[in-house]
C-alpha cells in the first residue's frame, strides 16, 4: 500500500464525497475560505504544541497540516508533489557554487546571487491550468 500523501488524501476525499479536481481550477470564494480556515486551524494547533510538546502530539499536528494542505491542493486540482519539487529546486539554488550558505541570525537560509525563483505558474500550466486572460 502506497503511503503517498496525495494518494491517501484523494482516497479520503473520494470516500467522504469531498471535492477533488483533476486540473488546476479556481474554486468558489466560499470553498476557498473554508479550506483556508481548515489550514489556519491546523497551523494554530502546531504552534500550540511546537514549544511545549509532547513530540507525538507535534508529529500528529504536523501531519494534520500536511493532510489538509494536500486536501486543499486536491480541491483546487493541483498536483502538490510537482509544486513541491519546483519549490525544492528553487530552494536548492540558494546554495552558492562553492557551497556557500547565507543565513540570517536566527539560522534561516537566505537567497544568494545564484537563487532562481520557483516557476509555479509553469508547473500548473503543465498540469492543465489556463490562467485567466490567457
Amino acid at each position: 500500500m502506497s503511503t503517498s500523501p496525495a494518494r491517501l488524501v484523494r482516497e479520503f476525499h473520494r470516500a467522504f464525497g469531498l471535492d477533488a479536481r483533476e486540473t488546476p481550477t479556481e474554486v468558489s470564494p466560499q470553498l476557498a475560505a473554508h479550506r483556508g480556515e481548515l489550514l489556519a486551524e491546523e497551523a494554530a494547533e502546531v504552534a500550540e504544541v511546537a514549544v511545549e510538546g509532547p513530540l507525538d502530539d507535534l508529529a500528529q499536528e504536523l501531519a494534520d497540516v500536511v493532510y489538509v494542505a494536500y486536501g486543499t491542493a486536491l480541491v483546487h486540482g493541483i498536483d502538490l508533489d510537482e509544486v513541491i519539487a519546483e519549490i525544492h529546486r528553487a530552494n536548492m539554488s540558494k546554495l552558492g557554487p562553492g557551497g556557500e550558505i547565507l543565513r540570517r541570525e536566527d539560522g534561516k537560509v537566505l537567497k544568494g546571487d545564484h537563487y532562481r525563483a520557483p516557476d509555479v505558474s509553469a508547473v500548473l500550466r503543465r498540469q492543465g491550468w489556463i490562467p485567466d486572460g490567457a
